[in-house]
């Protein structure tokens, strides 16, 4: 089993890892617009159930259809991505499993068939059950397909922040101990908060563009600006909701993935005092002489600031990249040692591991014994043992450092437009405007797709090679099959997926140009 993981082909790691990153991005397009809009039009039919008029029933209906497309394709791709764990990164699996695997299992068993029950009643129970009845549902349906995405992003938090498990000398495997600690954990419960909630911004975003679309073509002018002032009301909450769960999970990750907080900020020589990086020139296509260079050319920023979002305090210490390279002080006194030591360490605990099993298997419980100590006192970072190259431990900076400021300029740029549209829709006449507000409100709805695939590049590119942090390198989690079979399947499910995209949008597109259904009260 140790030698297992050594003998797999770069060309199979490369295309195992491009085919989940095309699912999980095709996956992506689907997920936040449908529990942006299962947000809306449950507020909808909450005005429906309130105040009984036929408007807004045929408002929340409308809002419900596009709601329904989207939601079909995302399980579509969600279960594929679900698959490729047991055919692609067998390795991870068989090792983590046991921790991992309970999470999706539960939003697989509990989340989806919450969903699948209520929607039924959403879509075809209008006229067989009570209206609270309905309403209920509508909105299990949206907590359903929220507690689906928390339970897989529990999943996904793990993989950043493993705790609740120990390993296993016997199975090779890692066990979970506390339940609660992986499905609770900090990091898990922040990377729910920031992701639903940029999610949020996604529907509220579709909802004001759809909407400036019919105004554009002067028709359905009632459904619109209702419509805008709901999801401006949600899009402003969320943009500013998302700027607060930023900060702090930004804050996790200065604590528990200093690395990945270095290659965002191009820090390559960190310190005390240190600034936050507003602009620099960071090459988008080349990894910068990070161990030679004290900082990125053309730098602008604010002074004390990174030390404060990552330490809470103007003067704290944040590692750069050479400090994590080479080894540091930390502020309590313990020292972080440098990739050298880490390598060396989990050499010793993977010799341990193979010592053991042989001692073991030959009935030698004293050797076994002291194999195990060395295992314990080198677990932290067993992962390192497989690194190869010391520079595999630096995330490619250009990708998280841009990725990052697309993300929060785009994130600052929906605070002004919800605000400022917020505004107008309560105060002017917003079916008067001149057409280019209009447009832009459409343009910004693949802008908030950019900014929420960055986050997710920031989130992912940022902790390799790890595919779980510190414990499990990428190389050492996919499966030992050919890379010919695998990029053959990247291929198919590019036609697959890029033809459901085609399909969703066809569909989507066709449902708006017909409009809402009109019945009398």
């Amino acid at each position: 089993m140790t030698n297992l993981f050594l003998d797999i082909s770069a060309g199979t790691i490369d295309w195992s890892r491009a085919q989940f990153a095309l699912t999980a991005i095709y996956h992506w397009l689907f997920v936040p617009l449908t529990l942006g809009l299962a947000l809306i039009m449950g507020i909808m039919e909450t005005c429906y159930y309130r105040t009984k008029k036929q408007f807004w029933k045929d408002t929340a209906k409308f809002w419900q259809k596009l709601f329904g497309i989207n939601f079909a394709m995302g399980v579509a791709t969600g279960i594929i991505l679900e698959f490729e764990f047991g055919t692609n990164w067998s390795n991870y699996s068989w090792f983590v499993g046991d921790i991992f695997g309970a999470p999706l299992a539960i939003e697989g068993i509990v989340a989806f068939f919450m969903e699948s029950t209520f929607v039924a009643v959403m879509y075809f129970g209008w006229n067989k059950v009570s209206k609270g009845f309905h309403l209920a549902s509508t909105w299990l349906t949206g907590l359903g397909a929220t507690i689906s995405a928390w339970w897989i992003l529990v999943a996904n938090a793990w993989m950043q922040c493993p705790v609740g498990c120990e390993f296993n000398a016997d199975t090779v495997r890692n066990e979970m101990v506390s339940f609660f600690d992986v499905a609770l954990s900090p990091f898990a419960v922040m990377k729910f908060c920031h992701t639903v909630i940029s999610a949020w911004i996604i529907g509220a975003i579709f909802v004001v563009a759809v909407s400036c679309w019919y105004l554009l073509k002067k028709r359905e002018k009632e459904l619109s600006l209702q419509s805008i002032k709901i999801a401006s009301i949600v899009g402003l909450i969320a943009s500013l909701g998302a700027a607060l769960t930023g900060d702090e999970s930004a804050y996790q990750v200065a604590q528990k993935q200093p690395m990945k907080l270095a290659a965002m900020e191009a820090l390559y020589d960190g310190g005390n005092d240190v600034s936050l990086t507003g602009v620099a020139w960071v090459n988008p296509f080349k990894q910068p002489d990070f161990m030679a260079e004290k900082e990125a050319p053309l730098r602008i920023a604010v002074p004390n600031m990174l030390s404060f979002l990552a330490t809470r305090d103007f003067h704290g210490y944040v590692p750069g990249i050479q400090q994590l390279w080479n080894g540091y002080t930390k502020a309590d006194g313990s020292r972080e040692p440098s990739f050298d030591e880490k390598i060396e360490s989990g050499k010793k605990a993977i010799t341990a591991l193979a010592a053991y099993r042989k001692a073991k298997a030959a009935g030698d419980e004293g050797a076994a014994k002291q194999y195990a100590q060395v295992i314990d006192e080198n677990f932290k970072y067993f992962g390192y043992g497989y690194i190869k190259d010391k520079s595999e431990l630096v995330p490619f900076i250009p990708i998280n450092f841009w990725a990052f400021r697309v993300m929060v300029g785009l994130g600052c740029l929906f605070i002004l437009f919800f605000a400022v549209i917020l505004f107008m829709s309560y105060k002017k006449d917003i079916s008067a405007l001149p057409k280019w507000h209009y447009w832009l409100a459409i343009v910004l709805v693949p802008l908030a797709y950019v900014a929420s695939e960055s986050g997710w590049l920031v989130a992912e590119f940022g902790r390799q090679p790890w595919t779980i942090q510190d414990m499990l390198p990428v190389g050492a989690s996919v499966s030992d099959i050919s890379a010919g079979s695998v990029a053959l399947t990247f291929f198919i499910f590019l036609f697959l997926f890029t033809t459901m995209l085609a399909v969703e949008l066809n569909i989507m597109f066709k449902q708006i140009k017909k409009g809402p259904e009109h019945h009398e009260s």
